[in-house]
This record gives structure tokens, sequence and C-alpha cells, in this order.
């Protein structure tokens, strides 16, 4: 799995544990780690990003 797809799946699993009402620090917590996989997937090299497809 590449490194955007493993960013990709940990976005996933975090919008899901969003959805499913966490109290106010959890929420923090989460939303934290979601701006960092963004800034993650951001800064990684275009070509990275699509080698993707082909996995």
């Amino acid at each position: 799995m590449s490194t955007v797809a493993k960013l990709l799946a940990r976005k996933q699993a975090l919008l899901e544990r969003l959805e499913s009402d966490p109290g106010p620090n959890e929420r923090e917590e989460i939303q934290a780690l979601l701006a960092q996989i963004e800034t993650a997937l951001n800064l990684l090299d275009p070509r990275d990003a699509a080698g993707t497809s082909d996995e």
C-alpha cells in the first residue's frame, strides 16, 4: 500500500469516528489529526499520488 493510500485510509477512519459523535476533546484530537493528514497529502510529490492508481 502506498503512502497516499495509507493516508487516505487513515483519513477515512478518522472521518468515520467524527460521525460517531465523539466528545469535545476527542473531536479536537481527530480534527488535528485530519489537518496533519491533509498537510502530508499536500506535501507529497505529485508523482507519488499519480502512482496510486496503478495499485
